[in-house]
This record gives C-alpha cells, sequence and structure tokens, in this order.
C-alpha cells in the first residue's frame, strides 16, 4: 500500500519539541514547571467570553434544521457585512463566503486559483501552516522576503522577481504572525499593478498594538481595493477568541465582473464540502454582539505584554524588540553567537522557558526568538525576565 506524497512527513520529532516534552515530564512528576510564552489559545488563556449568551444562542432549535447553503446562511453573511462595514470597510454580504475556518477558507481559495503544480507567492517570515495548506493542494509556495530596517516593509523588487509563468496569486498577512507588521498602502497599490490575485489574511486586524487601528498608511482591510481580485479572510478565532466555533470568512473586492466569476466559483467548491455547521451560523450575532469584553482583555493583555518585553529586555542590551505593529506575537533579536535553535534549547532545558525559535517562521538571518503576548500576565513575566537573564549571562 502507498499513500500520497502530500501527505508524507518526518515522524521525529525536532530537538526542540523533544526538550519541551521531557521537561513536561518532568513537571508532571513534581519537578520544576515549564513557563510556556508559546500560548495561543485564547479559550486556555485565562480569557473572560460572554458565556452565558454565546451558549444560549448555540442552543437555537433552529439549528435542527438542515437547510445547507454554499456561501453559508444569508443571515449570516449579512452580519458579518454588518461588522465589517461597522469596522471601516463597507462590503455587500453578496460578496461573502463562510467556511469552518481560516484554513479551510485558503484551501477553497487554493482550489478556486490553482492547479496542481501552480505557485503562490508567500511572504517569509511567516506562520509555517501555510506550507502545509498548499502541499495538501498540491501548491508550491513560493517566498518573497520582508525587510526589517526599524520597521517591517514588503521587498517589492524582490516580490517582482519571484513571479514566474505559474504564479497564480499573492498571499499577504495584515498584520503578520510573528512579525507583526500591517501591509502597506503603497506595497498593495504596488501588488494591485501587477496584476495577480491577492489573498489577505487579517484574522489579527482587530488587534493593533498602538491606537486603534493601523499606524498611517497601513491597510485596515484589502477589501477596501475597488480594482483587481483580492479575498480578505477573517474568523471567530481570533475576532472572537472562539477557534473551536470553527466559523470564518472570505470577503471578496475589487473589478466587479472578476469579484462575480470568484463569487461562482467558490459557490461550486464550497457546495461539494458544505462544512459550515448551522448552530454557529445562527449564534453568530450574538457571538460578535458580545466579544467586546474577549477583545478588549485580549488588547489590554498583549499591550502589558510587550510593555513587560521592552522593559525586561533594557537589562539585556545585546537583545532588541523588533518593532510591532499589531497582533498577538513580538520577536526578540538575539546575539548570534548561538542559533535561535540553540537559544530555544538552552532556555527549555537550562531555564523553564519555551519560546518559539524564528527559523520557525522562515527568519533566515540571525538569531530571533518568538513570543506569545497572548501568554498569561505573570507567566510572561517570570519567563521573559528568565530570557533577558540568559541573554545578559552571554553577553
Amino acid at each position: 500500500m502507498t499513500f500520497s506524497v502530500r501527505t508524507s512527513q518526518h515522524d521525529a520529532p525536532n530537538p526542540l519539541a523533544e526538550a519541551v516534552r521531557d521537561a513536561r515530564t518532568r513537571a508532571a512528576e513534581g519537578g520544576p514547571a515549564l513557563l510556556d510564552l508559546t500560548v495561543s489559545n485564547p479559550t486556555s488563556a485565562g480569557i473572560p467570553y460572554a458565556t452565558t449568551e454565546i451558549l444560549a444562542a448555540l442552543a437555537d432549535p433552529r439549528g435542527l434544521l438542515y437547510e445547507p447553503e454554499p456561501l453559508g446562511l444569508a443571515s449570516a453573511r449579512a452580519i458579518v457585512a454588518l461588522d465589517w462595514t461597522a469596522r471601516g470597510t463597507a462590503i455587500d454580504a453578496s460578496r461573502i463566503a463562510l467556511t469552518a475556518s481560516t484554513s479551510e477558507a485558503y484551501a477553497v481559495l487554493f482550489k478556486v486559483l490553482c492547479d496542481p503544480g501552480d505557485e503562490i507567492l508567500v511572504p517569509a517570515p511567516s506562520y509555517p501552516l501555510l506550507g502545509f495548506l498548499a502541499a495538501f493542494e498540491s501548491v508550491t509556495l513560493k517566498p518573497y522576503p520582508l525587510v526589517y530596517a526599524g520597521g517591517w516593509h514588503v521587498d517589492l523588487d524582490a516580490l517582482k522577481s519571484a513571479i514566474g509563468p505559474r504564479t497564480k496569486a499573492i498571499i499577504v498577512v495584515t498584520p503578520n504572525n510573528p512579525t507583526g507588521s500591517y501591509l502597506g498602502v503603497h506595497e498593495l497599490d504596488a501588488m494591485l499593478d501587477l496584476g495577480l490575485p491577492i489573498v489577505s489574511d487579517e484574522v489579527f486586524a482587530t488587534y493593533p498594538l498602538r491606537g486603534s487601528g493601523p499606524p498611517c498608511g497601513r491597510v485596515a482591510s484589502v477589501a477596501t481595493a475597488s480594482r483587481g481580485l483580492v479575498f480578505a479572510l477573517s474568523g471567530l478565532s481570533k475576532l472572537a477568541g472562539l477557534p473551536q466555533m470553527k466559523l470564518g470568512w472570505i470577503g471578496v473586492s475589487g473589478d466587479a465582473s472578476l469579484v462575480a466569476q470568484a463569487m461562482a466559483r467558490l459557490e461550486l467548491v464550497l457546495d461539494a464540502y458544505l462544512s459550515v455547521a448551522t448552530p454557529v451560523q445562527l449564534a453568530l450575532p450574538t457571538i460578535l454582539a458580545t466579544r467586546s469584553a474577549t477583545e478588549q482583555a485580549i488588547r489590554a493583555r498583549t499591550a502589558r505584554n510587550l510593555e513587560a518585553l521592552r522593559s525586561a529586555m533594557k537589562g539585556a542590551p545585546t537583545a532588541s524588540v523588533l518593532e510591532v505593529e499589531g497582533g498577538w506575537y513580538a520577536i526578540v533579536r538575539v546575539p548570534d553567537v548561538k542559533t535561535d535553535e540553540e537559544w530555544t534549547l538552552e532556555l527549555v532545558t537550562r531555564d523553564g522557558v519555551h519560546v518559539q525559535p524564528g527559523y520557525f517562521f522562515d527568519m533566515a538571518r540571525g538569531a530571533h526568538l518568538v513570543v506569545s503576548l497572548l501568554t498569561p500576565e505573570a507567566t510572561f513575566a517570570e519567563g521573559i525576565t528568565r530570557v533577558a537573564a540568559r541573554v545578559a549571562e552571554e553577553e
């Protein structure tokens, strides 16, 4: 019996995963606890929710009736459109398609835009999940660089050079994971000039780390585009801190003719799966209307943890916290006397702190550590103090 190459993977865990497993085993046996600064699940991070209201909404008896709608229930799509419009991006419900998650949205769009062997341009650094999603669709990811010079920007010349005869789309993540950088207005314009569809992952867009929105000159959503073809992705996973609800969406904008063609193809693909559950669609008005406390708690925590990170790193002058504009993550540049993997292994084994190495996110130059600002504050403060002390010891 043989299996597809697409689902092949290395069975051996990487050294960091083994070190973390061993540290957790020791903790379970009465040893010191491992301080995890990679926490990304809001439901296990002490974030408040409107529990009573959400559970009541999920008990709507209409959820027992099966009335399949490939693009999602009209009522749910209308609520998404209203929420998007309330945040400054006017979009009609007819240009919205619901999916079971942002990950599924990527898979659907790869089907709509690509044939096997086609290429998609993707930013580097970026989230490693994209590689798996593309491989499952027999699509090749080709990186284009984000460059850091006091702030992050797209290397537009390198982006143009990366385009080949089989390039079918450009992915942007705004704000990016892990760089926390929003896409620039001029960067979006330059990308639209290239004539390729743009897929924009905007799940962290409502979590700016300075002010109430993206910095001046940055894009709140590509869904404001009136030319080309753009797909804006979001969903409950980050917007309401509810990844287990399994509801995401795609907003389609640009040239009217292209949008119409894209919606027809999205409907074709989504009709074959019908993966979005009815109860969560019916509960969507309540979930979105009651998310304020959750959203505010996440914003407050990420802001305080970022402040704590910057303060702690003052005790390690050879390290620096890279500029971040939004999202739940931050990057610390550490001396390259060791690789970032060596740094993370030492932090686990000697200091009991778990952080991510930059190479997990395709950060190729220097040594970098990635931390989650969603981590409970006491754990974050103690963990990042240990990181700073370890770096200072190497100076």
